[in-house]
C-alpha cells in the first residue's frame, strides 16, 4: 500500500509539472503578452508603462519567466485578475468556488444515487416494462437539448407556477440586512453536508453488525437525526432563513442537472451489473441459498460499483467549471460563469487560473478513485 501511494505521488508530481509547463506554453503562444494587454490604455503615462513592464517581468529572458511561472503556481500564486483588478485570481476562485461546489456536488450526488438505484432495478428486471420505460425516459432526458430544457424548467416552475425563484442565488431584499455574506453561508452549508455524509458513512459501517430487521431503519434514523441537529443549530445561530433562501434558489438548477445526468449512471450501472451477473461467484452465491436481495446488493452491485464510482468522481471534477450552460441560464455566479466571462474579457490570469485549478482537481480525483477501487476490490489491494 505504501509503495503504491509513493508511486502515485511521483506520477502526480510529474503530471503537474507537465501541466504547469503546458500552461506556460499556452501563455507564450498567444499574440503579445501581459504587458501588451495592459498597456493598450492610452491614459497610462509612458513612465508608468515602463514600470509595469519591469513589475510583470515581460522583459526578462524566457527561461527566467518559465522558472517564475513554475514557482508561482507551486506556491498558489495565480496572479491578479485583469477584469477584477486589483483582486487576485485565488481570491476570485475562493469566492466563486463554494457556490459551484454546493450546486453541482449536490446535483451529482443525487443523480448518482438515483441512477445507481434505478440501474440496479432495471438490470435485475431485464426485459420488463420497467426497464424499457426507465431506459427510454432516461436516455431522452440525457440527450435533450440542455439550454431548452433548463429554460422550460425555469418557465414552468418559476414563471408559471411560481414555486421557485427564477434567477441569481439569493434574494437581495432578504439579504440586505443579513449579518453575514453569501459565501459565509455557503461555506457553513458545505460543512453541514459533509457532517451528514460522515454520519451516514459511520452508520453504514456500524449497521453491518446489526440484525437485518433493524439495519433498514438505521440509515433513515441517522439522516433524520442529523438533519434535525443541523436545523436546530442553524436556527439558533439566526442563519436558518438565509440557508433556506439559498436552497430555494438551488432547487431548479439541481433538479435540472439531476434529470439530465442520472441516465448516464443508470445505464453504466445496468451494463456493469449484467456483466457481473455472469461471473461464477454469483452462481455460487445463488447455489448457497442466499436471497435475491443479498445476491444483488452484496455480490453483484458491490462489484459493479467500481467503474460507476470512478465515473462519478471524475464527473465531480469536471462539474466545477463545466456547468456553463446551467449557470448562465439560472444566473448562478459560479466557476462556469466566471470562466466564460474571463475568456470574453481576455482576462488571461483568471481564465488560466480556473483551468489550472480544474486540472488539480482532476489529478486529485484520479488518486481518490484509485483508493476507492482498492477499497471496493480486494484483488487490487493484494496486487
Amino acid at each position: 500500500m505504501a509503495g503504491y501511494l509513493t508511486k502515485r505521488a511521483v506520477q502526480i508530481a510529474v503530471t503537474l509539472f507537465i501541466f504547469f509547463s503546458l500552461g506556460f506554453v499556452l501563455i507564450q503562444s498567444q499574440p503579445g503578452n501581459y504587458c501588451d494587454f495592459l498597456l493598450l490604455n492610452p491614459n497610462i503615462p509612458p513612465d508608468a508603462k515602463e514600470g509595469l513592464v519591469r513589475l510583470l517581468g515581460c522583459d526578462d529572458p524566457m527561461w527566467e519567466q518559465y522558472l517564475k511561472h513554475l514557482r508561482n503556481y507551486a506556491t498558489g500564486d495565480f496572479g491578479v485578475s485583469f477584469g477584477l483588478y486589483p483582486r487576485s485570481v485565488i481570491s476570485v476562485i475562493a469566492e466563486r468556488l463554494p457556490r459551484t461546489i454546493m450546486l453541482f456536488v449536490t446535483a451529482s450526488v443525487i443523480s448518482f444515487y438515483l441512477g445507481f438505484a434505478m440501474g440496479k432495478m432495471i438490470a435485475w428486471r431485464r426485459g420488463s416494462v420497467t426497464e424499457y420505460a426507465a431506459t427510454v425516459g432516461g436516455v431522452s432526458l440525457f440527450t435533450i437539448f440542455t439550454p431548452w430544457f433548463a429554460l422550460m424548467m425555469l418557465w414552468f416552475f418559476g414563471l408559471t407556477l411560481r414555486w421557485f425563484p427564477i434567477g441569481k442565488f439569493l434574494d437581495p431584499v432578504l439579504w440586505r440586512d443579513a449579518p453575514v455574506d453569501g459565501n459565509y453561508v455557503f461555506t457553513r452549508m458545505l460543512w453541514s453536508v459533509s457532517a451528514v455524509f460522515v454520519v451516514l458513512l459511520v452508520t453504514k459501517l456500524a449497521a453491518a453488525r446489526f440484525p437485518s430487521l433493524r439495519r433498514r431503519w438505521v440509515t433513515p434514523a441517522a439522516i433524520a437525526l442529523s438533519l434535525s441537529i443541523i436545523a436546530v443549530t442553524w436556527n439558533s445561530a439566526g442563519l436558518g432563513y438565509l440557508a433556506v433562501d439559498i436552497i430555494r434558489h438551488m432547487a431548479l438548477p439541481v433538479a435540472t442537472l439531476t434529470l439530465i445526468s442520472f441516465a448516464g449512471t443508470m445505464l453504466l450501472t445496468r451494463n456493469c451489473m449484467l456483466e457481473t451477473m455472469r461471473e461464477d461467484y454469483v452462481l455460487t452465491a445463488r447455489a448457497k441459498g442466499l436471497s435475491q436481495k443479498q445476491v444483488r446488493d452484496r455480490h453483484v452491485a458491490r462489484n459493479a460499483m467500481l467503474p460507476v464510482v470512478t465515473s462519478f468522481l471524475f464527473s465531480l471534477t469536471f462539474a466545477i467549471d463545466g456547468g456553463v450552460i446551467i449557470e448562465t441560464v439560472f444566473s448562478w455566479p459560479g466557476m462556469g460563469q466566471t470562466l466564460v466571462n474571463a475568456v470574453r474579457q481576455e482576462d488571461i490570469p483568471l481564465a488560466l487560473g480556473a483551468f489550472v485549478f480544474t486540472g488539480l482537481l482532476v489529478v486529485a480525483a484520479h488518486l481518490v478513485a484509485d483508493l476507492f477501487n482498492m477499497y471496493l476490490d480486494p484483488r487490487l489491494r493484494h496486487n
